[in-house]
């Protein structure tokens, strides 16, 4: 901790305490933990608007081009604690807090994770807004003011069960509502055309309306000028109560506009295997990109005043294709509400968006069922259908009468409005988010557009932020990296490399290797108060924490976990330095077959924890509502970062970078951002294994994966297997896993697992014990190879990601 002044620190002591009267009405002897945590962020907020104000005026009077950043996530962490890194007052107000008797990491738990993300789409959308902050970048982040996060998740008898994320229950301190600036937005109704002098005339009637009403929050870059701004819209009813009919005791139909309405931002993701839910899902994206898309409009407007300039002071990026939907809706303000024609309108949208692809899973390249869109939102229907059909105007001349390839690369096809599709037909930029994931966007998912624009087309690799990720979920390591470099290593992350030759001093290791051991004390500590879980910290802490899903094979870890139990059956001596195997992960609400991982796991764990040949020897752990917060306390503590995902299907990951940083090792496949690891590191500080890209591409097209024969020529696989359906494993919430070993053996719909995790399984159980092996019997290789890849881990910094955007798409210029 660095030495303060004594009057800085008493001047936070006093600012603090004024709060808490002037603000709150109590003083600091009779304030609650969350009194004392309102008035300090109250205190850090205060420093920070001022700040604010005055870069957006800097930004407005200069003319600066602004980015509008839109997500449906933005999976921010908590504030409090951030804020204070970036504006480098962490250690004075912990001296402060001391100074005070009062536990500043009592209070910092006081604060909400604000529940407005599910995993690496929402985390890199905060980083992203973190770095443009640092860099002096104007920025807007736009996304949904959700009442309720995705949800908090309970294993209860080793089943996930979905609680309500209330996490706005005691409000937002970082935010400010901007009532003044609300919108209106129209669902259903019909459209009327008619001509006048004037031209053809759109009106929109009988439709509904809601408010969005935005709520903004600043967020600070480290040691800079210019604040990110994130807007949050929440949906309100224009009526929000019909008095008469209240008085009339028709009570439902007084609050009914005001239930129409504000179920719009009322959750995150709301479950979508049924036609009501994927309605909601395309009202709250439709609700972000018309709200976002007007305002700017409005704002562009009052500025500037021409319209056709637009593009020299906006830029759009599309995070994924939540809100594709902004395209349309430009469309729709210029030519219906500002009197463009068709061509003056498209050649401005052409020049505004861009698109990130994060994935070429289908389910998540969004379809809407046409009738349903055409239901919902007729207007944008009918300026899609023009844009479908001038699209496949242009692709004929490109490829003639092949009406097969037009139909697959149409917006619309097969009753269905393709979201992706929209994007690469209009964006003037596509990226993918690692160098691999951009290769297979031009050789496979996008390739026949690739052939037409290869412009378009380029990869910039994700990142995250070191200030959240490194300062402050690890600010041991931080300082003894700082220590041993000149320079500021959370502006510039170019010294992490400056650490490189340190792999080699004994000093030096053995104080990295301390800080690794202190972190997983930490985490016991953590894990035993929240779960009554006890581990212990002297194992090796074996961690895959991530979103749930088959493509990312939490399945195979567990199957790895039945074989390490089965050799120590018979062979106690198996495993001589113990392992914690620790999970967390959410599974989709309506995800079932991602919802009986989750009970496997546990299942497993109980069969493991609960075996006394074997419980002093491995243990299993499911950590509970895993979330940004969660990771931090984790992610430093982790030896083994598990990045197992079937070649090709992992755009990029960000996790792997967080534990990377952090000084774990990366088990993996030589997919997305993993490639990139090992091409930095080296082969010998990474440990690869299973299929490559190619090699599973080539079992795809010529059919020569059989799971039934790697199960019958292994017998060690065959016992992995047959533990899942001869009644070993204890049973939870009363079902068996048969439908998990039908999936592994034969597939589904006729296709062996597509996943192919039985292929992969012997090589990564022969990596598994090159990896156990160098940790127990060449420890001081370990760390070295530890400090190699923190060393390393700088180039994964999403300042250098949001460069390259800025190069390579946005030529925003910073303001100082």
């Amino acid at each position: 901790m660095k030495a303060v002044s004594s009057n800085k620190v008493k001047d936070i002591i006093t600012k603090i305490e004024n709060k808490l009267i002037n603000t709150l009405g109590t003083t600091l002897e009779d304030a609650t933990n969350d009194d004392i945590y309102k008035a300090a962020a109250g205190c850090i907020r205060d420093d920070i608007m001022a700040k604010w104000a005055d870069s957006r005026k800097k930004v407005e009077d200069t003319g600066a081009k602004k980015l509008y950043y839109m997500s449906a996530e933005f999976l921010m962490g908590r504030a409090f604690s951030n804020n204070l890194i970036n504006a480098g007052l962490y250690d004075d107000y912990r001296q402060a807090f001391e100074r005070m008797g009062i536990d500043f990491d009592v209070i910092t738990d006081e604060e909400q994770d604000a529940g407005l993300g599910n995993g690496g789409l929402g985390r890199l959308a905060a980083c992203f807004l973190d770095s443009l902050a640092t860099l002096d970048l104007p920025v807007m982040g736009c996304g949904i003011r959700y009442e309720f996060g995705l949800f908090k998740q309970k294993i209860i008898d080793g089943t996930q069960i979905e609680v309500e994320d209330d996490w706005l229950r005691d409000g937002n301190v970082w935010e400010v509502e901007r009532p003044e600036l609300s919108v209106e937005v129209h669902f259903n109704g019909y459209i009327e055309e008619h001509w006048t002098d004037e031209g053809l005339k759109i009106e929109h009637k009988d439709y509904n309306t809601v408010v969005a009403v935005p709520y903004d929050v600043p967020v600070i870059g480290y040691k800079s000028h210019t604040p990110a701004t994130l807007r949050l819209w929440s949906a309100r009813s224009k009526q929000r109560f019909d008095f008469h009919s209240f008085n009339e005791g028709i009570y439902e139909k007084a609050m009914a506009d005001q239930a129409f309405a504000e179920v719009i931002s009322k959750v995150l993701y709301p479950a979508d295997d049924h036609m009501q839910g994927k309605m909601l899902r395309l009202k709250q994206f439709y609700f972000l990109t018309s709200a976002t898309m007007q305002l700017a409009v409005k704002n562009h407007k009052e500025r500037r005043g021409d319209l056709h300039t637009f593009p020299d002071y906006a830029v759009v990026q599309i995070n994924d294709t939540h809100p594709t939907l902004a395209i349309p809706e430009l469309m729709r303000i210029l030519m219906d509400e500002e009197g463009f024609g068709w061509d003056e309108a498209y050649d401005i949208v052409s020049k505004i968006f861009n698109y990130t692809n994060h994935t070429i899973m289908s389910e998540a390249l969004e379809c809407w069922d046409e009738n349903m869109f055409k239901l919902l939102l007729p207007r944008i229907y009918q300026i899609i259908c023009v844009l479908n059909e001038k699209y496949c105007n242009k692709l004929r001349t490109y490829y003639g009468n092949d009406e097969g390839k037009i139909a697959y690369m149409s917006i619309i096809g097969n009753n269905q409005i393709r979201m992706a599709n929209l994007c690469i037909a209009v964006c003037r930029r596509v990226n993918g988010v690692s160098q691999l994931h951009g290769d297979i966007l031009k050789e496979q998912l996008f390739h026949d557009s690739y052939n037409l624009y290869p412009q378009k087309y380029l990869a910039i690799t994700n990142g995250i932020t070191h200030r959240r990720w490194f300062a402050l979920a690890n600010p041991e390591l931080c300082k003894l990296v700082q220590s041993h470099v000149k320079g500021d290593i959370l502006k510039d992350y170019t010294l992490f490399e400056k650490i490189l030759p340190l792999k080699d001093d004994k000093a030096f290791c053995k104080k990295y290797d301390q800080i690794k051991q202190d972190n997983k004390v930490r985490f016991a500590k953590y894990i035993e108060k929240k779960q009554g879980i006890k581990v212990n910290p002297n194992s090796i802490f074996d961690v895959q924490c991530k979103r749930l899903h088959e493509y990312k094979r939490q399945l195979l870890k567990c199957l790895h976990i039945i074989y390490v139990y089965q050799q120590l059956k018979k062979n106690p001596d198996y495993v001589t330095t113990p392992i914690t195997f620790i999970f967390g992960a959410k599974a989709a609400p309506g995800y079932a077959r991602a919802k009986d991982i989750i009970r496997l796991i546990n299942s497993i764990g109980d069969m493991v924890n609960g075996d006394p040949d074997v419980k002093d020897k491995i243990q299993v752990v499911f950590v509970e509502n895993y979330s940004v917060s969660v990771a931090e306390m984790l992610i430093p503590a982790a030896d083994i970062s598990e990045q197992l995902s079937t070649a090709g299907l992992e755009a990029s990951g960000t996790g792997n970078m967080k534990f990377m940083m952090n000084g774990a090792l990366t088990l993996g496949t030589m997919d997305g951002a993993n490639v990139e690891i090992h091409d930095l590191v080296g082969p010998e500080n990474i440990f690869i294994f299973g299929a490559t890209v190619d090699e599973i591409n080539n079992m795809k097209r010529y059919h020569t994966y059989n799971p039934g024969t790697v199960f019958e020529e292994n017998p060690n696989i065959r016992d992995i297997c047959n533990c899942l359906i001869d009644g070993e494993l204890p049973r939870v919430g009363k079902r068996k896993y048969s439908d998990l070993y039908q999936s592994l053996l034969f597939g589904e719909y006729g296709q062996p697992d597509q996943y192919f995790v039985l292929y992969d399984l012997p090589s990564y159980i022969e990596e598994y014990e090159k990896v156990y092996d160098k940790y127990v019997n060449h420890h001081d290789e370990w760390v070295k190879m530890a400090v190699v890849n923190t060393a390393k881990s700088g180039f994964f910094c999403s300042d250098r990601t949001i460069k390259e955007y800025n190069e390579k798409i946005w030529n925003l210029k910073p303001v100082k």
